[in-house]
């Protein structure tokens, strides 16, 4: 009997340390906040879902005339709780968190002749869902170099009105990832907006 109370003492114990602030349970790769408000860096992004990379994309019209000959990757990953939500409903679930590594794009090097491989990290900003957290649910967050933590992007800057715009299903950019744009369409929660053929 002593040994049924003290595993069930020890469920007690890890339930409320896994729980949010809110109370509520959070996802062990889920966003983590500090205690003002700040985005805790995740340390081990790169084993969540990789969704997709891009080679020198912009969204700005101006783009076009700044085209260089190793244009920067950018490479998107999403938590895997979330990515499981997604193939379920094609929705993103709350607590949601995508991050966004830039890196910087090589030609030669090592035995490499032709095309493009990835460097150095460039950049890294998060997307988060929370909508207890922030209104209109999404936030956008840029971490400065490797620090440990990052600020939401003011909600002045045009990534809002873009991506609410834009975005293909709930503010993100699924139009640019084939897997999950097929599963959104399939789903109905793909805007016909940003629908093109996937080859």
């Amino acid at each position: 009997m002593k040994k049924i109370w003290a595993f069930a003492g020890l469920a007690v114990l890890y339930a409320l340390s896994a729980a949010r602030g809110d109370g509520t349970a959070a996802a062990p790769d889920g966003p983590r906040f500090t205690a003002d408000g700040r985005l805790e860096r995740p340390a081990n992004y790169r084993e969540w879902v990789w969704l997709s990379s891009g080679l020198g994309m912009s969204y700005n019209p101006a783009a076009p005339s700044r085209v260089t000959a190793d244009p920067p990757f950018d490479n998107v990953f999403v938590t895997a709780a979330a990515y499981r939500a997604f193939l379920q409903s094609g929705k993103w679930p709350d607590r949601t968190m995508f991050v966004l590594e830039v890196r910087a794009s090589q030609s030669q090097g090592s035995i490499n002749r032709q095309g493009h491989y990835q460097g150095a990290r460039l950049g890294m900003e998060a997307e988060v869902k929370d909508e207890r957290r922030f209104p209109g649910g999404w936030a956008f967050f840029g971490f400065d170099g490797d620090a440990g933590s990052a600020a939401a992007i003011p909600r002045s800057a045009s990534c809002y009105s873009c991506h609410a715009h834009n975005g293909a299903v709930d503010n993100t950019f699924v139009q640019f990832y084939p897997t999950l744009r097929e599963v959104a369409r399939q789903k109905g929660t793909l805007r016909p907006v940003t629908e093109t053929p996937v080859r």
